[in-house]
C-alpha cells in the first residue's frame, strides 16, 4: 500500500470517527435549537439558536424544549409548575402552592406595561383546566412573553417524556462575517 492510500485511510478513519462521536452526543447529551416566535421575550428572541441538554434533571423555572401537544413542533417555554403543585395567579403574582414566588426573567416586561395593566391575567389550575394540582409526570409551563404566549394556559400540561432537554445556552443569530447582531 502507498504512503498516499495509507494517509487517505488514516483521514477516512479520522472523519468517520468524528461523525460518530459528532452523532452520539447529539443523540444522547445535546441538540441544538432554534427559537421560533416571540413568546419567550426578552429573555429568547426569534431566530435565537439554543444548546439543549437532553440529560439536564429539570427543575421549576428551567427553560426547555418540549414536543408540543398541539402541534408538530417543538416549543421552548418556562417550567413553572411540578407534579403535585398548586399553581396560581394573581394580580400579576406568582402563587406556588400557596405561596408568592417572584418572578425576576419578567421584570423588563412587567416594566413595559401601561400602568394599571397586568402582564399575566389571573388564573387557577382549576379554573383552567377542573383540577387543583399538577398531575403526575406531567409539567405546567408558561412563556416570559405571558400576552403572546401560546403556552399551558391553552394547550395544558406537558407531559414529561415530551421534555426535549433543558436550555443551557444561547447563541445569538450572527451576521454574514460571523458576529453577534
Amino acid at each position: 500500500m502507498s504512503s498516499g492510500t495509507k494517509e487517505l485511510l488514516s483521514w477516512v478513519k479520522a472523519i468517520v470517527i468524528a461523525v460518530v462521536i459528532a452523532f452520539l452526543i447529539r443523540q444522547f447529551l445535546f441538540t441544538p435549537s432554534l427559537v421560533k416566535g416571540e413568546s419567550m421575550m426578552p429573555n429568547l428572541q426569534d431566530g435565537n439558536r439554543l444548546i439543549v441538554s437532553k440529560i439536564s434533571k429539570i427543575e421549576r423555572y428551567d427553560e426547555i424544549i418540549f414536543h408540543a401537544p398541539d402541534a408538530d413542533e417543538e416549543y421552548v417555554k418556562r417550567v413553572i409548575g411540578l407534579p403535585g403543585d398548586t399553581v396560581e395567579m394573581k394580580n400579576d403574582q406568582l402563587y406556588i402552592n400557596g405561596k408568592a414566588v417572584p418572578e425576576p426573567y419578567l421584570k423588563q416586561k412587567k416594566s413595559e406595561q401601561p400602568e394599571g395593566t397586568l402582564l399575566t391575567e389571573d388564573f387557577t389550575l382549576n379554573s383552567l383546566f377542573g383540577v387543583e394540582k399538577v398531575p403526575k409526570d406531567t409539567l405546567f409551563v408558561l412563556g416570559d412573553n405571558r400576552p403572546a404566549s401560546k403556552d399551558g394556559r391553552i394547550f395544558g400540561f406537558i407531559k414529561k417524556d415530551s421534555v426535549v432537554g433543558e436550555v443551557k445556552l444561547r447563541i445569538w443569530p450572527l451576521n454574514k462575517i460571523g458576529f453577534p447582531k
